[in-house]
């Protein structure tokens, strides 16, 4: 199939949907997108249109990778590379119908070898304010080697099926012609006004050519970007990764101060792996990304603890304090990712942290005996994750599920443009991280994307992200299998977010305004704030999207973010 055969653009949809779908980039959801079809579906956290860009894929005979990557691809240019990236990152989870196998591919952040005192990468955040997490300090060291178009071309190279160049053509089209600015990008305007300023040629790129920001509504174009795309579309990864985008990267970075240099580029590899895989009772089990992505074994761990602890046996949390206290403590222990491995020994004698370990149901009892006794650890502010997500299924019952992110918030303050991509300052809050891994390794992951199976069935695809990704993925997973919800009904059920501080520096539980009554919450125990919906996105906010697949009749449900401009389609 030649790549002129085929035309992912909007000259390709239906009379009437670029302008609906393009609207849609501006509204504001409340409930869950839902589409159900038998030939494929798209469900995303974050930009409808590129939700239709990637049914497009599955339209013209291609698959779930095809139609999840062109839907990746369209959402970055749909955000001006703001909250994800052509240079962040990317997690996969794969399911392959016909073999009835499941791989993963990793492509996620590696430090820079040059970088032997992270420890001394200028930077911080304080997440408990506008200003804070704006960031403190402007370095090209904070810079690290994403591999987002690594993993496009990788996964397309072995599991795809339309022409590689035809997956950027709605992206490219959305780059030239201009897309609304929505609330989330103007947003991240005001956050970054003077730091977009800072370079000129971030300032040309991305500002008007009066300087000011863009507003919501406002269209913005990126030609220098639609030119890069078009670049890579046809001389592949390697014109970013040691070409000459990749010369210009690293003259910007190293004219900041960086340590990157073009063989961090040249070097970098995408991590295939067989999956993660845990019975985690009921018939169910998950497949999910393995070890280096922390998030995966923290995801399985947390489902052990639910099932030990007695959570399945009660109450939904959002009817009984007993039980919310208990799933707000079991999600709390995907802190022990950021605890040195030394401490939790002393902190948790007799349980095992290896990641191997975490993924056993007789770990989770040890750990769950400790916390039990007393829970050692305070409450502490989570990361900033501001990521995206995709979920793909296509007739033949192939998923694709896909987390990406610039992992940093709203472009990095260093704001640094190459030719229309945008490259994060994540270095500015991971330094101890990145001193726990070797100069030039791979940063451990926290996203939670995976495949749900039913006795052996492949029943939902699943991708998470946002500050609080692992309380979200835990409480649809739950809501989903063993409180018989949908998908929709999953998403949509009342939740609570990462715990976050008050101006004392104590520990609050954290929900959305309005969704839970105060005698619940009262009566778990533990201090708890209301989040203003204008609010959710820094207050700890998960994200979850899925497709369910039925195994008899072939029918997909697809359930999209709840709030947003997110959206679910299907044929």
């Amino acid at each position: 199939m030649g790549s002129n055969e085929i035309d992912l653009s909007s000259a390709s949809w239906g009379d009437g949907e670029y302008e609906h779908f393009m609207a849609a980039q501006t509204a504001v959801r409340d409930t869950a997108g839902t589409a159900s079809g038998r030939n494929g579906a798209v469900t995303v956290a974050y930009g409808a249109y590129a939700a239709r860009a990637g049914l497009e894929a599955l339209k013209q005979g291609g698959n779930a990778i095809d139609a999840a990557l062109t839907t990746a691809l369209t959402q970055v240019a749909l955000t001006a590379g703001a909250p994800i990236s052509y240079f962040g990152i990317m997690s996969l989870v794969y399911y392959d119908a016909k073999s009835g196998s499941v791989r993963t591919m990793n492509a996620e952040w590696n430090t820079v070898a040059g970088e032997t005192d992270p420890l001394s990468i200028p930077g911080s955040l304080d997440m408990s304010s506008p200003a804070g997490f704006g960031g403190t300090a402007v370095s090209g060291r904070t810079a690290l080697v994403g591999g987002f178009m690594k993993g496009v071309e990788s996964a397309h190279a072995r599991y795809g099926k339309l022409p590689f160049e035809s997956l950027f053509q709605p992206a490219i089209e959305v780059a030239e012609n201009g897309t609304p600015v929505n609330d989330t990008v103007e947003m991240g305007y005001q956050l970054r006004e003077a730091d977009l300023a800072r370079l000129p040629e971030t300032k040309a790129l991305l500002l008007k050519p009066d300087g000011s920001s863009y507003r919501q509504g406002e269209t913005l174009r990126q030609p220098r970007l639609a030119e890069t795309l078009r670049r890579i579309a046809a001389e592949g990864a390697g014109y970013m990764y040691g070409g000459p985008w990749g010369e210009k990267l690293i003259a910007a970075v190293q004219a900041d101060g960086g340590k990157m240099t073009l063989e961090d580029l040249v070097k970098y590899e995408v991590l295939w792996s067989d999956p993660l895989v845990a019975e985690i009772g009921g018939g169910y089990s998950i497949a999910t990304a393995p070890w280096p992505n922390a998030g995966g074994t923290a995801l399985i761990e947390a489902q052990h603890l639910a099932a030990v602890s007695g959570l399945l046996d009660e109450p939904h949390w959002t009817e009984s304090g007993k039980s919310l206290r208990k799933a707000l403590e079991i999600t709390r222990l995907a802190f022990l990712d950021y605890v040195p491995q030394e401490s939790l020994a002393g902190l948790f004698p007799g349980v095992d942290f290896s990641p191997a370990a975490r993924a056993t149901r007789e770990n989770a009892e040890r750990l769950w005996e400790s916390v039990r006794a007393g829970f050692p650890l305070p409450w502490q502010a989570n990361a900033p994750r501001h990521s995206d997500d995709v979920v793909a299924i296509d007739a033949e019952g192939n998923i694709a599920a896909i987390t990406h992110s610039i992992n940093c918030v709203m472009w990095g303050k260093t704001a640094i443009n190459i030719d229309g991509i945008s490259i994060g300052d994540p270095g500015s809050y991971l330094q101890p991280a990145i001193a726990a891994v070797p100069p030039g390794e791979r940063l451990p992951a926290p996203t939670e994307t995976g495949v749900l199976f039913k006795h052996g069935v492949a029943v939902l695809g699943f991708a998470s992200m946002g500050s609080g990704l692992h309380e979200k993925t835990f409480q649809s997973l739950i809501n989903y299998m063993h409180f018989g919800m949908s998908v929709a009904e999953a998403v949509n059920k009342p939740d609570f977010f990462t715990p976050t501080f008050d101006a004392d520096g104590a520990a609050l539980a954290q929900f959305a305004a309005d969704e839970y009554d105060h005698a619940v919450l009262d009566a778990s125990g533990l201090p708890w704030n209301e989040a203003a919906d204008e609010q959710t996105r820094f207050a700890g906010e998960g994200v979850f999207v899925a497709i369910e697949r039925d195994p008899r009749t072939g029918v997909l449900h697809a359930a999209s973010h709840n709030r947003n401009n997110s959206a679910a389609v299907a044929f």
